[in-house]
This record gives C-alpha cells, structure tokens and sequence, in this order.
C-alpha cells in the first residue's frame, strides 16, 4: 500500500509529501478556477494558502486516526512541510481541535520555529512593501 519505489519498498515521506503536495494544488486550481479565474499572485496565494490549511488539518486528523488504530503513520517531516508551505494555521487549529502533537516537545519545537520565521517574513514584506511603495508613505 502506498508508493513503492525501486526495490518495490514503500516509502512513506515520498508518499505522503507527493499526496499533500498533489491534494493542495488541486483544492488551490479548483478554488481558484471558481473563485477568481484571474491570472493575477493574488487569487492564486488565496487559494494556496486556503487549500494548504485544508490539507494540513486533513493531514493532521489522518495521523490522528493512525495512532488511535496503530496504523502507518504520516511521518513527521511532511506535517511539518505543511506547516512550511503555509499550512501553519490549520496545523495549529488542527493540533488543538484533535489534541494530536501537542505533547511531543522536538515536534511543538520545530512547528515553532516555522510559525515565527513566517511571521518574521510576513514582517520583512509588509515593511518593504509600507517603505518602497510611494503610495504608503507621506
């Protein structure tokens, strides 16, 4: 079950990144399909960022389920690669609505440092964009 790479082994991190990363563009192609249409960064940051805390929370409530039944589980990196790719606040919401990672000390850590250096960045653009821009300045 799940992608076999040579050798005919699964390997779980392949599978899983290569399912999250195909679910997301396709929940962010339909939404901006519906939504917008228009080929502007705009409506496609929307709907990727709407369609990657989707996946997160999905993802997280999957793991969730794995460790109640002692299933195979979503390895670590890929929870956190959501986190990464925008996902953090579905991560976050995720965690505490399924109580799921919220223990786990190196996991909480790492989500962690995610969350602030997305805010950092989230800080660095909107001050260049609050400097650089003649029409956000007196």
């Amino acid at each position: 079950m799940g992608y076999q790479g040579g050798g005919g082994r699964y390997h779980p991190v392949r599978f899983h990144a290569i399912g999250a990363t195909l679910l997301s563009v396709l929940i962010a192609v339909g939404l901006w399909a519906a939504l917008s249409g228009r080929w502007t960064w705009a409506p496609w940051l929307a709907a990727w960022l709407v369609a990657v805390n989707l996946t997160a929370v999905a993802y997280y409530r999957y793991d969730k389920w794995q460790a109640q039944r002692v299933g195979r589980r979503v390895p670590e990196v890929v929870l956190h690669g959501l986190a990464f790719a925008g996902g953090s606040p579905g991560a976050y919401a995720a965690m505490q609505l399924f109580r799921h990672k919220t223990i786990k000390g190196s996991f909480r850590v790492v989500f962690w440092i995610i969350v602030v250096l997305q805010a950092a960045l989230l800080a660095w653009i909107v001050y260049h964009a609050l400097t650089t821009h003649s029409a956000f300045r007196s």
